[in-house]
């Protein structure tokens, strides 16, 4: 564990404009950050591009905006993609993104296979939870498995998926739902894969995990500890891996967002440490600690420094770095890690009883899972068996901070629009045309889109465009709320 590597230090970071990014990005890892995070703007998450309709004011608001490899290469600029770990918070055009990340590095002359990081590439959550897909589940199960695939050959360093039950949690379900939820995601994603003709050894070592770290702290540590042997004990009895690596599993840990409050914003430091310290007694790989001020706007550029500093205090101060598993033994911790283990184990096998997590997306099981649990944390809340400090317990008079989170440069949207309209003016038109034409094919045929996907995106294709011939061959989908 730490002794021989600490947890790498991942900061989400994104807003308005590429540029503006990438001077967040120098200023994290000019202060101690092991790894870049990339927040995505709506639209760019949605594949549409800046100056489509459905954009109009959300471009540059919860992320940065990527319309063209051009901001591609802004968001990267000076930071040399081979030194350096990514990891990319993007799931319905995760092929597009990838294959501008994978063109940035051609242009730095950095070898494909030495690119390393993470896509999110997580689509069945976003059904499930988050609401930001596009295609309906069977063309983006390919989309997944196309991305796997070529990233065997080409980017073997390259985690494929990031399987999230984060936004499951935040969305409203229990550590336990969690778990069991999020394992029969990857599963149903291994499946897949299989399906399409890979081996479990192909991809699996490159499958990793993503997780939410809540107020209680013991049980979010039983609960890394379970979620590592159930995964283990799942792919060994449905795979049977040849190597170890295959069912190991590696984590990255984000501090609950859902749990800030407007009220009182720096107890908000103190919620992110302790959910920091549990994750890393659980044993995270990866961590990106909240700011304090999130529940108020974007964080500032001080409480960012906070959050990096409150994980490099627990790394370099509180010694709990120095045990590979510091709560072994604790009779509490291992009947907790034990408790969700077995109900963890007994939502994933229901799930399978109804045809695995796929056909479970289709008639919205998962989701109405996640509303009752939602509603029942709501109801304690509001009832006051659950205590919220600001909110229902220690309230206090002037409730209200006067914090203010960063502002947005209002010309920062007209900026990225002028810059859109000037690759498209600049552009070889034909040449982009004959590259959505060849991605359109792959897309009706059999074809691994990521190659036409990289070509399309050299030649000046936007991200609008190139989802958007993916929409006129897939279609798109509604997902049943499952109320």
């Amino acid at each position: 564990m730490y002794k021989r590597k600490l947890w790498t230090m991942r900061q989400y970071a994104g807003y308005s404009t590429a540029q503006e990014t990438n001077e967040r990005f120098r200023m994290l890892l000019d202060e101690g950050q092991t790894g870049l995070s990339v927040a995505f703007d709506l639209p760019t998450q949605l594949g549409l591009d800046s100056d489509h309709l459905n954009s109009l004011g959300e471009v540059g608001k919860v992320g940065v905006a990527i319309d063209t490899i051009e901001d591609m290469r802004a968001l990267f600029d000076s930071i040399d993609l081979s030194a350096v770990s990514t990891s990319m918070t993007i799931n319905a055009p995760a092929t597009t993104l990838l294959a501008m990340y994978v063109a940035v590095a051609d242009d730095q002359g950095v070898e494909r296979s030495a690119i390393r990081g993470t896509v999110q590439n997580d689509i069945l959550k976003e059904y499930i939870a988050r609401g930001l897909y596009i295609y309906p589940p069977s063309h983006s199960m390919r989309l997944t498995t196309d991305l796997m695939e070529w990233c065997k050959d080409n980017a073997p360093n390259w985690n494929t998926i990031s399987v999230s039950g984060y936004h499951m949690r935040e969305a409203g379900c229990t550590a336990v739902e969690e778990v069991g939820l999020t394992l029969s995601n990857a599963l149903q994603y291994a499946r897949t894969a299989i399906d399409a003709g890979l081996f479990i050894d192909d991809f699996a070592p490159r499958m990793s995990f993503f997780f939410s770290s809540h107020n209680d702290l013991l049980e979010e540590v039983a609960k890394f500890r379970a979620a590592r042997g159930l995964w283990h004990e799942l792919v060994n009895r449905e795979f049977n891996p040849e190597h170890s690596r295959s069912s190991q599993l590696r984590f990255h840990t984000q501090t609950a967002g859902v749990t800030l409050t407007a009220q009182q914003p720096l107890n908000n430091a103190v919620r992110v440490a302790y959910q920091a310290l549990a994750a890393v007694l659980g044993g995270t790989q990866s961590l990106h600690t909240n700011s304090f001020d999130e529940a108020i706007g974007l964080p500032t550029a001080e409480s960012v420094k906070i959050a990096l500093r409150t994980q490099q205090i627990i790394a370099d101060e509180t010694g709990v770095a120095d045990s590979v598993d510091p709560l072994a033994g604790s009779y509490l911790v291992e009947e907790m890690t034990s408790k969700i283990f077995s109900e963890a184990r007994i939502l994933v096998d229901e799930i399978d009883s109804r045809g695995g997590a796929l056909e479970c997306v289709k008639s919205g099981y998962q989701q109405k899972i996640i509303h009752e649990s939602a509603w029942t944390h709501l109801q304690e809340l509001e009832s006051g068996g659950l205590s919220v400090i600001g909110i229902n317990a220690h309230v206090e008079e002037d409730n209200v901070s006067s914090t203010h989170g960063q502002k947005l440069d209002t010309d920062a949207v007209r900026e990225q629009l002028e810059s859109l309209q000037s690759l498209k003016d600049s552009r070889d038109t034909e040449s982009v045309l004959k590259a959505l034409e060849r991605l359109r094919e792959a897309c009706e045929g059999m074809q691994n889109v990521m190659d036409p996907l990289i070509h399309a995106v050299k030649e000046g294709a936007t991200v609008g465009e190139v989802n958007g011939v993916m929409r006129e061959v897939f279609g798109t989908w509604m997902a049943p709320s499952g109320v």
